[in-house]
C-alpha cells in the first residue's frame, strides 16, 4: 500500500502523520521523497575508485556538483560504469577551479599542466584518476556556466555507490543531455520511469529551444 498523502508507493503508510500535525503537506512531501530507496550506481573498480575520489574531492572543497553521463545512466538505467570517462557537473567559480587542479593533484590525481593551459578558455577541468592498480581513469570536471546547468545542478537527485551518498542528474536532465547526444533509445527508456516527470521534460526542450521535439 502507498502514502495515503502523497500517493507516493514506496512510502510506509503512516510516516507523514507522525511527522506532525494532520494537513502538514510540506513535511509530509518531504518524508515521503527521503523515504524513496536511493538508486545504485555499478561500476568496475577504477571507475568506482575514480567516482569516490571525485566525490571527495568535490566535497572537501565545497563545490556543489552532480555526476552527469555514464554514472547517471548507471543511477537511472542499470547500466555499468565500466568505460570512458566520469563527468561532473559542477557549480563553481574560476578560483574554485583552479582550486580543484591543485588539490587533485594530492589526491590521487595525475594532473597535466598542459591540459589545464588549454581549457583555461574552456568550462572544463580535466583530470586522470590513477586507480591503485595503476590503471587510469579520465575525469571531467564541467563548469555550469549558465542558469540551465545550475539549474539541473540544483535539481540533482541522490544516488548511492557502495557507502557514498553521491547526486545525479535528474531523469529529465539526463534525458535532456541524451536527446543532444542523439541518444533515442536511452532517453526513450529514461522517459518509461515512474519517477520520469514528461511535463518537466517538455518544459526543459522549450526553455533551449526544442519546444518542437515535445509536441
Amino acid at each position: 500500500m502507498g502514502c495515503p498523502v502523497t500517493r507516493f508507493p514506496g512510502c510506509p503508510v503512516g510516516l507523514c502523520q507522525e511527522a506532525g500535525r494532520p494537513g502538514n503537506w510540506a513535511t509530509a512531501d518531504r518524508l515521503c521523497y527521503l523515504s524513496r530507496p536511493m538508486h545504485t550506481i555499478r561500476a568496475a573498480a577504477q571507475h568506482a575508485e575514480a567516482i569516490h575520489s571525485t566525490a571527495e574531492l568535490l566535497e572537501k572543497l565545497r563545490i556543489e556538483a552532480i555526476f552527469v553521463g555514464s554514472v547517471a545512466r548507471s543511477a537511472w538505467l542499470g547500466i555499468d560504469v565500466d568505460g570512458g570517462a566520469v563527468d561532473v557537473l559542477a557549480l563553481m567559480n574560476a578560483p574554485q577551479k583552479n582550486q580543484v587542479a591543485m588539490m587533485a593533484g594530492n589526491r590521487g590525481f595525475r594532473v597535466e599542466r598542459s591540459e589545464i593551459e588549454q581549457s583555461e578558455e574552456l568550462d572544463l577541468v580535466p583530470l586522470n584518476f590513477v586507480a591503485d592498480d595503476g590503471g587510469e581513469v579520465r575525469v571531467h570536471v564541467l563548469l555550469a556556466s549558465n542558469a540551465l546547468y545550475g539549474r539541473m545542478v540544483s535539481a540533482g537527485r541522490p544516488a548511492q555507490i557502495g557507502e557514498r551518498a553521491i547526486r545525479v542528474a535528474a531523469p529529465e536532465d539526463l534525458a535532456l543531455m541524451l536527446l543532444v547526444a542523439e541518444d533515442e533509445g536511452a532517453v526513450r527508456r529514461l522517459m518509461t520511469l515512474p519517477e520520469f516527470d514528461r511535463n518537466a521534460f517538455n518544459d526543459r526542450l522549450t526553455s533551449i529551444g526544442l519546444g518542437a521535439v515535445a509536441e
